[in-house]
C-alpha cells in the first residue's frame, strides 16, 4: 500500500487523494446523467436546469456525506469520543459508510427541494453516480491501510498491510478491492435501468430502490469477512444499517409496485 505521496516539499495522503478522484469522477457521471435527462427533467414544473448542476450536487452532497461519515464513525466509540472529541472529529483516518449515507441523503433532499425535481426522480438520477464514488473511494481505503480490510486468508490474492494506517501482517482478505467491483457492477446495472426510467417504462425512485437494496446486500454480505466488532444480535454496525438500507428500499419498491407513488419533494 501506499499511504501517502512525496512530492518534493509535498506530503499527499492518498486516501485524501482517492476521495478527491471519486468526487470529481462521481460529478462528470452525474452530470452525465442530467444531459441524458434533460428532456424528461424539462417536462417537471418549475424546474430550471443550471449549468454543470451535476458538479454542484455533487460537491455539497460530497462534503454533507464526508462529514457524516466521520461523525457517525466517532460516535461508535462515545466514550472515546467525548474525552477528547476535537482530534478525532478531524482526523483524516476513519469513516463509515452509513454515516456517510445519512449525510449525502440528506444534503441530497434539500437540493432536490432547491431544484425543484421531484425527490424520487432526483435520487434515481444520483443512485449511479453515488455508487462510483462509493467504489473508487475504497481504494482510497486499501492505499492507507486504514483497517477496513478483511479477515486472514490462505486465498492467492490475499494481502498484507505491514505499513498502513492499522498495520498487519497477516494475509488478508483484500475487501476494499471486493467493494469497488462490485459497486461497480451495481452502478452498470442503475445506469442502464435509467433508460428505462427515460422512455417511461419505470416509475420513478425504483432505481434508487435498486440502490438501496443492492448496495444494502452487498456491504451486508462483506462484513462477514471484515473486522468490525458485533454488537446487535451478533451484527455489525455496518450489517445493521445494511438490513435498515434493505428494508426500505425493499418497502418502498413494494409501495411504488402497487402505484402508490410518493412524491417525496
Amino acid at each position: 500500500m501506499i499511504s501517502f505521496l512525496h512530492l518534493g516539499p509535498l506530503t499527499i495522503p492518498t486516501f485524501g487523494l482517492m476521495v478527491a478522484t471519486a468526487l470529481l469522477v462521481s460529478a462528470y457521471i452525474l452530470q452525465a446523467d442530467f444531459d441524458r435527462r434533460r428532456a424528461q427533467l424539462e417536462r417537471v414544473p418549475g424546474y430550471q436546469p443550471q449549468k454543470d448542476e451535476g458538479f454542484l450536487v455533487i460537491g455539497i452532497a460530497g462534503i454533507a456525506g464526508l462529514f457524516g461519515a466521520r461523525l457517525y464513525h466517532v460516535l461508535e466509540s462515545p466514550a472515546e469520543f467525548f474525552a477528547d472529541p476535537w482530534p478525532l472529529l478531524f482526523s483524516r483516518y476513519g469513516f463509515a459508510w452509513f454515516g456517510g449515507f445519512v449525510g449525502g441523503f440528506a444534503a441530497l433532499v434539500l437540493l432536490a427541494k432547491r431544484a425543484k425535481i421531484p425527490l424520487l426522480l432526483f435520487l434515481d438520477t444520483c443512485s449511479p453516480a453515488a455508487c462510483v464514488g462509493y467504489a473508487i473511494g475504497r481504494i482510497g481505503c486499501l492505499l492507507s491501510g486504514d483497517g477496513d480490510y478483511g479477515t486472514p486468508t490462505s486465498l492467492p490474492w490475499g494481502m498484507s498491510f505491514p505499513n498502513g494506517v492499522v498495520p498487519t501482517t497477516q494475509r488478508v482478505h483484500p475487501t476494499p478491492i471486493y467493494e469497488f467491483l462490485i459497486w461497480l457492477a451495481i452502478a452498470v446495472v442503475l445506469w442502464r435501468w435509467g433508460m428505462k426510467s427515460i422512455r417511461g417504462i419505470e416509475a420513478p425512485g425504483k432505481i434508487f430502490c435498486g440502490y438501496l437494496i443492492f448496495t444494502g446486500f452487498a456491504r451486508f454480505l462483506i462484513e462477514f469477512i471484515r473486522i468490525n466488532p458485533r454488537s446487535f444480535l451478533g451484527m455489525s454496525n455496518a450489517q445493521t444499517a445494511s438490513l435498515a438500507s434493505i428494508i426500505f428500499g425493499g418497502l418502498l419498491l413494494w409501495r411504488l409496485g402497487r402505484g402508490a407513488r410518493r412524491d417525496f419533494a
